[in-house]
Parts: C-alpha cells; structure tokens; sequence
C-alpha cells in the first residue's frame, strides 16, 4: 500500500492511498467468503459452493460494489494505523481509479483533530495538598451528633437561637414575582445555625407562633444563583411552632449512644481518624485533578468545532439531569443563573467542554509516547470489580456491551497515565 498524508489544515487531512495487487486480491477472497453463503448453485451444499464458481454466480455490479467497500474500510483502518491521526467522523472518498480488483487508488478527507503538543511534562511541579485535620472540625462533628441524639419539646415562647422554628415562608422578587426555591412549608429552620441566607434567621428570633412577619434579606454576591447576586427579596414568614432542643451533653454516655465507644476520647479519635481518611481521599483526587490540569493548561492542540458541539451537548444533558434532580428545569436554572440558554452555551459549556476533550486528548498521547495500555487481565479484573457493586444481573450484563468494555478499558488507561505522571 502506497499512503501519502498531507494535513490541509490543523483539523482536516487528505489521505492518497494505492493498494497493491496482493492487497485487493486478499480483499476480493474475504468479499467471496462473505457473499458464499448466499450463492446456491445445484450439485453444492449451500455455504459450500467453490469462490470461483461464487463469482461465476453472483452479480458482478455488485460484487465490485461489495469489493469496493470492503477495500477501503481496510485501507482505511489500515491507513490509520500507519500514521497517528485522530479522525472524528467520517471521510469523504473519491476514488481516483478503479481497475476491478487489481487497482484502486482512493482519495480520503476527513476531520481530525490537531496535533497534540505536550509540555516537558515529567518536569512540571505540583504541589500535593496538604491533610490536615483540626480540632474544630472533630467539635463539629460531636455537635451535629449531639444534635441528631436531641430531644426536642414544642414551648408557647418566643423563638431564640438554638430553636428549631417550623415555618411556612415565601420570596418574592422587587417586581413581586416568586422567587423559585425561596418558599417552604413546615420547614424545620435551625435558629443560629447559619444554614439559611445571612439575615434570615435574625429575623425569625423573636417571633412568637402564630406570629406572621414580612422582611427583605440581600442575598451574598456569590450567592450561587447568578440571578440571586446581590437581589433583594422580599419574605413573608409564618411561625407556627417553636421547639426546645435539648441536646445531651457531650460525654462517655453520648460515645455510647452513638457507636461502640466505652468514653467520649474514644468517639473523638474515632472522628479524627475517619477524618483525616475522608480528608487524604479528597486530597488525592484534588492532586490527580491539578496535575492533567497542569498538563492540560500547557498543551496546544486544535480541536475540530464538530467534537466541541458534540461534547458540548453531552455536557448539556448532564446539567439537565443535575437540574431535574434538585427539582428544577434546565430553563429555570438558566434563569436563576441569568443567563439565556446561547449564552450559557458560548460560555460555561464551551468551556467545559474544551476542557474535558482536551484532558482525554493529553492522556491518550502521554499514553501512547510512554507505551503505556491496559492488559486483558487487568480489564476483567476492573470489570468483575465493578460488577461485584450490583446485585442487578441486568446491570451486570450492561458492563460487558463492547461500548462499555472500551470506555472501562479507557479510563484504566488514563489511571496508569496519572500514576505516572504523580511518580
């Protein structure tokens, strides 16, 4: 096979290819193999009639239709394989010329993506993030528990902080429209706890039940809403209950009550280990996370606009899923966001977008330049594993689909490519 590429621009490539005779005569035994079932001929047994006497047999316009799309599909693949360029559709052929079964010459364009070019990359420095676990966030922790082990009493007084107020409340915006999200009922409100928007909870000290009250609360400027940023909603509040919380106190007999602890020493080193484990966890992944980026922020390559759109819809129906979840539309969330949905598209998504085929684009390469793959045993040894985490059959089965053995196959990849990167 003769193969000549030539990159017209960063994302488009022509390939030339000629394929020799040996070549095509291989491809026109494997086309008369797979068309020898369908030829019956009297005096053999079906799927055993002669190849010559198969061709002899078959209509000959479309056994060079089968040849010629058999042949390219190889060269193709084959071509592929000589030269290390990432298409990402499919080619337009013209063939150039066709002598039946002994010449092809075919011409292919296609998309590809640009050529990946690396930073030193053993030599970029980041910094592992440092673990540690103070004794405030084990105070924490034994605060909530002595909160969840509280006993709780409905009294007829003013509420004060370390009550829980049940409450009804409504937000509306300066137009008076409702604000989505800021309205409850029987809400359970933690006075002092600092969980609600700043100003919230100061105003419902005080409030006797029954009592009903209208306030306006700014909400933070990095409030995550967008839209939310610095507005000025308006609260109608009605208390109907208040409830003492007594909360038992932070002794041996609490270690007791909450796990298999004999004294309260023990329930705190308890936490400070689990602790620290969560903590060196997240850590890790927060290492992993900055080292592609570190890579990722200095690699030049140029992407195709048709895999950015690709991925950017992809991106897209996870936001939607993420929105649907927390019992909002993908519309009212661009709309608490303040944004339409172009411009969150062109911007956020974009980005995001770009971000995560350029880190697939990084791995790959570093692993092809290290020679780095997955094995068949490491593969299944993944796959059992992850089938060991549902009891579903079903699911079990799913993981075996091709599609998902190559994408398991993939990410063990770019796990080997981190732990590299991190030695």
């Amino acid at each position: 096979m003769k193969l000549h590429i030539e990159r017209k621009e960063d994302t488009l490539a022509m390939i030339d290819i000629s394929a020799t005779e040996d070549e095509l005569a291989k491809i026109k035994q494997k086309v008369l193999k797979k068309l020898q079932p369908q030829v019956k001929v009297a005096g053999f047994r079906d799927g055993k009639v002669p190849l010559e006497v198969v061709e002899k047999n078959i209509d000959g316009q479309r056994l060079q239709t089968e040849f010629i799309d058999e042949a390219i599909n190889t060269l193709y693949i084959a071509a592929l394989r000589e030269d290390r360029i990432r298409p990402v559709g499919q080619p337009k052929v013209e063939i150039k010329k066709f002598v039946p079964f002994t010449t092809l010459d075919v011409e292919l364009e296609l998309p590809v993506v640009g050529e990946v070019k690396l930073p030193d990359y053993k030599k970029l420095n980041v910094k592992r993030p440092e673990v540690k676990v103070e004794a405030k966030q084990v105070t924490e922790v034994i605060e909530n528990l002595r909160l969840r082990a509280a006993e709780k009493e409905e009294v007829k007084r003013a509420a004060k902080d370390g009550d829980e107020a049940v409450i009804d409340f409504k937000g509306v915006d300066a137009k008076g429209e409702d604000v989505k999200g800021a309205d409850g009922n029987d809400y359970p409100l933690a006075l002092g706890s600092g969980t609600f928007i700043p100003g919230f909870e100061e105003n419902v000290v005080g409030m006797k039940p029954g009592d009903d009250k209208e306030f306006k609360v700014t909400f933070p400027k990095d409030y995550g809403a967008k839209a939310l940023q610095n507005a000025k909603v308006t609260f109608t509040v009605k208390l109907k209950k208040v409830m003492e919380v007594k909360k038992p106190k932070a002794d041996d007999e609490l270690a007791k009550k909450v796990g298999p602890f004999e004294t309260l020493a023990d329930l705190k080193k308890d936490i400070k280990k689990q602790l620290e484990h969560d903590a060196k966890h997240k850590a890790e992944r927060d290492y992993e996370a900055a080292i592609v980026e570190a890579v990722t922020e200095k690699t030049k390559v140029k992407i195709p606009e048709s895999l950015i759109t690709e991925q950017e819809d992809m991106v897209i129906n996870e936001v939607k899923q993420n929105t649907v979840q927390r019992g909002l539309t993908y519309q009212e969330y661009l709309k608490q966001l303040g944004v339409s949905e172009e411009e969150y598209r062109k911007t956020e998504i974009n980005k995001e977008a770009e971000r995560r085929i350029k880190a697939g684009l990084v791995l790959s390469e570093i692993a092809d330049i290290e020679g780095i793959d997955v094995t068949p045993e490491e593969l299944e040894s993944r796959l059992q594993q992850l089938k060991g985490q549902y009891q579903d059959k079903q699911m079990q089965a799913q993981l075996d689909q091709p599609e998902n053995r190559r994408e398991i196959n993939a990410r063990l990849r770019s796990e080997k490519v981190i732990n590299l990167l991190k030695k």
